[in-house]
């Protein structure tokens, strides 16, 4: 894709801060900046992060942006009023789900009740079988008195999701034009659209989900393209979608339950970034922001991924990067529960009041506090100076709730604190390494957000991790990937049926029309046919089996022998590693296939540093549990830190959006390209 002008940005708006970078294609440059994300001001707080940054938006080439803002609404529960229309006799597919107790031995557990209360899901006379073959007509009568209805009682958005849609949407695109045509206005999500496959709790939900959002997104995303073309910007809005792509704002507004970890998908791309630059192929991405940990996985080069996902119980349908994020960051609380056990998390005091040390009102132990109150950040220089710390606060919070109902000493309590967290974080990257087979030894830790220089050590030494990076400006790194990101659509069928030569070629047809599909999509932001690259995916499994894994056909796999030929290996492997055994020669089932169609954009450069002279060095006293206390501790501005040269432990790298811990044992050097590289020192390697 051709790129005129001279300068592009990146916004990634997190629980706590929202950030930027400045990218100038001409020179390479990149500025950063940060934000508070104050939720009912973010387009106003966006802007003012842009003119932080000295730019002028109407000589801008595009801005790309990541957001919470749907995720959020779904945990919080905060979306629109949602009336559902499905096929008479499936209205309770919501509530009924798949019949299962996910807690199998917690007889207390309840799984989360529908977002749609019962007499607002409603039912039509329709019904396709499973070939997508018309058994009953849709009743466009019936439906108009259900809509109506709806109406009448103050529903804000309507899902739509008819049963064996994905097989012939005709029905669900009839029922669509009639609502439109009678109520314009009106928000509605239609199931194939968002889902093209089988399973119709999974796919009923994800479109009542999407419609419960849809309004609050839509909005926000109007409100900001308002915002920045009233300050003069009149180029297209880029959106950051959980599958590691972008899509134009119209899109993300319709279809928000494809944005809900665009932020965490950001940081990951930018690890696949630089990692192939570095020439790392096994890395655990993670990243430790103000509310949440998200960990994520690049294995043998590529981006691990999965088909479906769950936000706040509740399964959404959907190819996204596979990130796992728990409640342990920033400002998550500590706090005792009923049996006075010391827990951190999931509770996050978020950017308003946040931590007590900020002083606009937290009154909430958090992780911020302990490090301040162990002198592991600088309470005068905190974001460059611009918030001072209060340290009597985070001391007293710590002291009152913590420390003097355990019996502790206030920098035990605080060490707990840290310890609690960490080992929190280092569970979260065993589900991804662990629990598949993968062991994180052998892996790269690329640890970024606001926080991850401060536990990058400490979860890499539970975890035996030998070699950890914090890349260059690592608070704002989700939002550097995102310039990285290309422009991405995906698209899937269900055709369940043996995978052998005789249907092969039913297989291989549905892919040319994904192909056709994804491809246009990418073409209407700007691309040439040429210019997209096209990625198939097949979902196998056993025959007998329940559960698929999703192998990729290379690219130039194309005829019948080799696809089938190169799928099977790519299964039995991938089966034997998650479970131990595989047969080669078993029979096959496909269930669903897959393709996405990319669109290229330039990535930002990374160029070698300048040699500089002698680092400059001071001291400050910091407290380490494994000193046995306060000990004079290195502290060097990241900036000022010569390329090559290591540092031993205990060491502070600081830099104006966070802060490096090298605890005592380790050491911290600056790479040619200014990323920090901690490494265990002589024997604890």
């Amino acid at each position: 894709m051709t790129k005129t002008s001279r300068s592009r940005v990146a916004v990634d708006v997190g629980g706590t801060f929202m950030d930027f970078v400045l990218l100038d294609e001409t020179t390479g440059e990149v500025r950063i900046e940060k934000e508070a994300s104050i939720p009912e001001e973010l387009a106003n707080q966006c802007l003012l992060g842009l003119s932080r940054l000295g730019i002028d938006l109407a000589t801008l080439d595009q801005i790309f942006h990541g957001m919470t803002v749907g995720v959020n609404a779904l945990v919080q529960e905060k979306g629109t009023r949602v009336g559902l229309i499905t096929t008479k006799g499936f209205r309770d597919v919501l509530e009924l789900g798949r019949g299962n107790r996910k807690e199998v031995y917690n007889y207390l557990y309840k799984g989360p009740p529908p977002l749609v209360e019962r007499y607002l899901r409603r039912e039509v006379s329709e019904r396709l079988n499973a070939k997508g073959e018309v058994i009953t007509p849709l009743d466009l009568a019936a439906l108009d008195r259900e809509v109506d209805y709806l109406v009448d009682e103050g529903v804000g958005a309507i899902a739509l999701a008819f049963l064996h849609a994905y097989a012939n949407p005709g029905h669900e695109i009839a029922a669509r034009d009639r609502i439109a045509a009678r109520y314009p206005k009106l928000a509605v999500s239609v199931s194939h659209e968002l889902a093209s496959e089988w399973r119709e709790y999974e796919r009923t939900t994800t479109t009542v989900l999407n419609a419960f959002i849809q309004p609050l997104v839509k909005n926000y995303l109007e409100d900001l393209t308002n915002v920045l073309g009233n300050a003069g910007y009149r180029k297209p809005l880029a959106i950051m979608q959980s599958n590691g792509g972008a899509c134009d704002a119209h899109t993300a507004g319709e279809k928000p339950i494809r944005t809900l970890m665009s932020g965490p998908a950001g940081g990951v791309i930018g690890a696949k970034f630089l990692s192939d630059k570095l020439g790392y192929g096994n890395v655990i991405c993670a990243d430790v922001g103000g509310t949440t940990y998200d960990v994520a996985i690049i294995e043998g080069g590529k981006i691990l991924e999965r088909t479906e996902t769950q936000i706040a119980g509740r399964p959404i349908l959907g190819s996204l990067i596979d990130i796992t994020s728990i409640g342990a960051g920033g400002g998550s609380i500590a706090w005792l529960d009923h049996r006075r056990g010391f827990r951190v998390g999931p509770q996050s005091a978020g950017a308003s009041p946040g931590p007590a040390c900020f002083g606009r009102g937290g009154t909430e132990p958090t992780v911020t506090d302990a490090h301040l109150v162990l002198g592991r950040l600088d309470p005068d220089n905190f974001l460059g100076g611009r918030m001072a710390l209060d340290v009597a606060a985070a001391r007293r919070v710590i002291e009152e709730k913590i420390a003097k109902p355990l019996g502790l000493s206030l920098h035990d309590a605080a060490e707990g604190i840290l310890a609690i967290a960490e080992t929190n974080m280092a569970n979260a990257i065993r589900t991804k390494t662990v629990e598949r087979g993968l062991d994180p030894r052998e892996f790269m830790l690329l640890s970024y957000g606001g926080g991850g220089g401060l536990f990058a050590a400490g979860v890499a030494e539970e975890l035996e991790i030998p070699r950890t990076m914090v890349p260059v400006a690592p608070a704002n790194f989700s939002a550097w990937g995102i310039l990285a990101t290309d422009y991405i659509e995906d698209d899937a069928r269900t055709k369940v049926m043996p995978f052998d030569r005789d249907h092969i070629g039913d297989i291989l047809n549905t892919l040319g029309g994904l192909e056709d599909n994804t491809s246009k999509a990418v073409q209407s932001y700007g691309f040439k046919a040429s210019e997209v690259a096209h990625y198939r995916r097949l979902d196998l499994r056993f025959k007998g089996q329940e559960y698929t894994i999703t192998v990729e056909l290379d690219a130039n796999t194309r005829s019948d022998t080799t696809v089938l030929r190169s799928a099977r290996r790519q299964f039995v492997d991938a089966h034997r590693q998650l479970y131990g055994h595989g047969d080669a020669d078993a029979e096959l089932e496909i269930v669903s296939v897959r393709c996405r169609a990319v669109g290229r954009v330039n990535p930002p450069t990374i160029a070698p540093l300048p040699v500089k002279g002698k680092t400059p060095i001071k001291t400050r006293d910091v407290h380490f549990r494994e000193a046995g206390g306060f000990v004079a501790t290195k502290i060097i501005d990241r900036d000022s830190m010569a390329p090559g040269v290591t540092i031993e432990g205990p060491a502070i790298v600081e830099e104006w959006t966070t802060t490096t811990l090298a605890p005592p044992g380790w050491q911290v050097t600056r790479d040619e390209y200014g990323n920090l590289m901690l490494e265990p020192r002589g024997e604890r390697k």
